[in-house]
């Protein structure tokens, strides 16, 4: 599912930290996970959505070439 809101990912932290494995999502409704590494896993597709979503999707990359000059 994509479009993840700041409100869903504090529900799961919140759920994470109480070692529960039962979320209340305001949106979704309620859903069970079968195991907390499950949970973080979840969390972490979560936050790179939203990061996406803020950040347009894309990333910049740098190149730095070195190049010298001299003899032997």
């Amino acid at each position: 599912m994509a479009g993840y809101t700041q409100k869903q990912v504090d529900s799961l932290k919140q759920a994470i930290g109480s070692g529960a494995l039962t979320v209340d999502y305001p949106e979704r409704g309620r859903i069970t996970y079968r195991s907390l590494a499950e949970m973080r896993q979840i969390l972490i597709d979560m936050e790179r959505d939203i990061a996406g979503a803020a950040g347009g999707g894309r990333t910049r990359t740098r190149r730095i070439v070195m190049t010298t000059s001299g003899g032997l």
